[in-house]
């Protein structure tokens, strides 16, 4: 007895994932990337004296980390997002 292992036109591969799954992960990647270069910091003028102005700026301490946080949100539900059946 023979088996056959040709797959019937019908028979597509199906992907964990769509295209909207995707597309949502790009969009966070970037979303956690803009938040992470929003974190980094410029060079003093000189080494020697402390700016705590320009080290604890409101980007720095407090809008980069809810970017991040908003990026890692869309991330969650890049993962989670399951689209309709098509018929």
């Amino acid at each position: 007895m023979a088996v056959s292992t040709k797959k019937s036109p019908d028979q597509s591969p199906k992907f964990l994932f769509g295209k909207i799954n995707f597309i949502l992960m790009i969009v966070g990647i970037i979303i956690i990337s803009v938040g992470y270069l929003l974190m980094i910091g410029g060079y003093p003028e000189d080494p020697n004296v402390f700016n705590a102005d320009e080290k604890y700026s409101f980007t720095r301490i407090t809008l980069s980390p809810i970017i991040i946080f908003i990026g890692l949100a869309v991330e969650v539900v890049a993962i989670l997002y399951k689209q309709p059946a098509s018929n």
